[in-house]
């Protein structure tokens, strides 16, 4: 009976099932070593019995023994012996197989089909089988095709692990902590981490996928695989590191592929070494995002500016690859010159227009339009129009060319003279206010501007806000036009009379005035001696006859004399000491003339000077 145990032993070992150490899975068609060695046992007692038998029977008995000896044992050799078998059939839950010695077959459904579900044979296929104990209620002999197919995988698989070589595998299912492949049949287990060079966020898309993988763990005994596809691609880079390094020179051209995306750059994959395609590096023009030139997956060419041996860092270019377009820019964009480009940004100060691939220009919101009350850009250009443009500056050393819009179209302000002559009397809108006066636009795109001091004659006017109002309608006369400045100074106390002039008409030095104070400041008090007519009293000069400093209030009314005069200035100077000191030559004149004895005496004219010092 000891071939007989042996047999059954290595039966056991020969099914064992391969599967990842995170899930291990027990065969449940192979019979255990216990059940196997209790079925010793039983042929053992059952082959004691035979020797127990009459002897008249002996002979026969042992031959029958024999024969039924030799068939079990072939069978148990048939059981762990791969044989092929031709398909006869497919039915909906099994495939009949013949296996030669008109014996056939069959086997489940189940082990022939692929991951969609879709049957891997057809009938007159070829396929390996073992046979499985016990037939079908039909008669026909049990079959597995997935012993068969583990045998020969953990022969192919074995020869992988030693000899390291790659061996390709369908990963079937995500499970915890990474992934399960199918290696010929069995299950091996791909850990995340050992899926790729960088951590992948998404396992599920590797789903159905064929790829190399190293075997890193076996263990037969227990049916566990553990494969590793990093360990592939790593010793794959290393090797094309290693060839890139051999051509690796700063000026070098050469074609790699775009690996990731930054806001600052590209990383390329030259061949297993990475360099930094900086956004600066791109392109000769505006680049606001790497992707607006590449995408990830891309190849392209690329110059190496810069390699640290050391650290193993590059740094490339893609715009090197091309002619800076600025070194011939003063040339082919002279000033004055007309050009037609794209509107490919738009801010508060302009609008940028690309005239070509890496030559842009800025068109200032002040070059766009005559017209001052242009508010944003967007008002008139939009990012993807196409204008025309003149040329106003070119500087290839600052990569700046100013570009103008205006200068297109008639500049109304040379022919303003014309149209608007000085002294011409003009009516328009007040369309703006500010602390120094008012903007008022007396045609489309030109409005002229009325000084806070040329609002009034007799008023003192801090703020135009107090005599007009955005949105009124006013007459003004033109005083100057500055075509070059874009300036119109206009005037509305010029249409009114000038109440300064009369009064300097009329009045003289030495005139005295009647006058009331408006406002005192340190240096004096400021007094309305006509009417828009202002006068100033210097606090010097605001004593009584006897010298005395006198303390005037606004509201206060007062004798005054002016002291002085400038037209050109609109300055008159007051005083009220030239009144009282007049009054005194009065008193001494009348003293100085002879007393009348019929009228006058001594002591009358004594009583008249103190009277008229007391009324002052």
């Amino acid at each position: 009976m000891t071939l007989f145990d042996d047999t059954t032993a290595h039966n056991s070992d020969s099914t064992t099932t391969i599967v990842s150490e995170a899930e291990p899975v027990t065969d449940n068609h192979n019979p255990s070593p216990v059940a196997t060695a209790a079925s010793s046992e039983e042929a053992e007692h059952a082959a004691v019995g035979h020797d127990e038998k009459p002897a008249a029977n002996a002979s026969e008995d042992f031959a029958s023994a024999l024969e039924t000896f030799t068939t079990e044992t072939e069978e148990a050799a048939g059981d762990d012996r791969v044989i092929k078998g031709t398909v006869l059939k497919l039915t909906a839950t099994h495939v009949v197989v013949d296996i030669g010695a008109k014996s056939e077959g069959m086997l489940p459904l189940s082990e022939v089909l692929d991951h969609e579900g879709k049957a891997k044979v057809q009938p007159g296929d070829e396929i390996d089988v073992m046979r499985e104990k016990g037939q079908t209620e039909e008669g026909y002999v049990n079959l597995s095709h997935q012993k068969a197919q583990r045998i020969h995988a953990w022969d192919e698989i074995e020869k992988a692990h030693n000899e390291k070589k790659p061996i390709k595998g369908v990963v079937i299912d995500r499970i915890k902590g990474g992934l399960t492949v199918d290696i010929m049949g069995t299950h091996a287990f791909l850990p995340g981490s050992q899926v790729d060079l960088r951590p992948i966020r998404n396992l599920d898309g590797m789903k159905g996928q064929t790829i190399e993988v190293s075997i890193i763990k076996l263990n037969k005994k227990r049916g566990n695989i553990v494969v590793s596809r990093k360990e592939l691609l790593e010793g794959a880079q290393q090797e094309k590191r290693a060839k890139t390094l051999e051509h690796l020179e700063e000026g070098t051209i050469l074609t790699g592929v775009v690996k990731n995306l930054t806001e600052y750059g590209a990383f390329v994959d030259l061949g297993g070494l990475d360099g930094l395609l900086h956004v600066t590096d791109m392109s000769w023009g505006r680049l606001t995002h790497p992707r607006d030139l590449v995408n990830v997956g891309d190849q392209i060419q690329v110059k190496v500016l810069k390699y640290d041996k050391e650290k193993q860092r590059v740094s490339l270019g893609f715009k090197q690859l091309t002619p800076d377009p600025w070194l011939d820019a003063e040339h082919r964009y002279p000033v004055g010159a007309h050009v037609s480009g794209r509107v490919i940004s738009v801010t508060d100060y302009g609008a940028f227009v690309e005239l070509e691939q890496g030559i842009e220009g800025l068109v200032h919101v002040s070059e766009m339009t005559w017209s001052k009350r242009m508010k944003h850009p967007s008002k008139l250009v939009n990012v993807g129009d196409q204008v025309d443009c003149v040329v106003l500056n070119v500087n290839p050393a600052e990569r700046r060319i100013s570009l103008g819009m205006r200068q297109l179209a008639t500049n109304p302000w040379d022919s303003l003279h014309e149209k608007f002559p000085v002294g011409m009397t003009v009516e328009g809108r007040v369309r703006n206010l500010t602390d120094f006066g008012a903007f008022i636009e007396i045609e489309e795109g030109i409005d002229g501007l009325v000084h806070v001091s040329n609002l009034s004659w007799t008023k003192r006017v801090k703020h135009p806000s107090e005599v007009l109002k955005k949105g009124d309608r006013v007459k003004a006369i033109i005083l100057a036009i500055e075509p070059d400045k874009r300036r119109l100074s206009l005037g509305v106390k010029q249409l009114q009379p000038d109440v300064w002039e009369s009064f300097f008409q009329a009045h003289h030095v030495g005139d005295g005035v009647h006058g009331k104070v408006l406002r005192v400041a340190a240096f004096g008090a400021f007094v309305e001696i006509a009417e828009g007519v202002e006068g100033l009293c210097h606090k010097s000069e605001a004593v009584d006859g006897n010298g005395q400093p006198l303390h005037l209030e606004p509201g206060a009314e007062h004798e005054f004399k002016i002291i002085k005069m400038t037209p050109e200035e609109k300055k008159v100077g007051l005083s009220i000491r030239a009144v009282g000191e007049e009054a005194s030559r009065s008193e001494v004149e009348a003293y100085k003339q002879p007393v009348s004895s019929t009228s006058s005496t001594i002591g009358e004219l004594i009583s008249w000077k103190r009277s008229s010092n007391e009324n002052n």
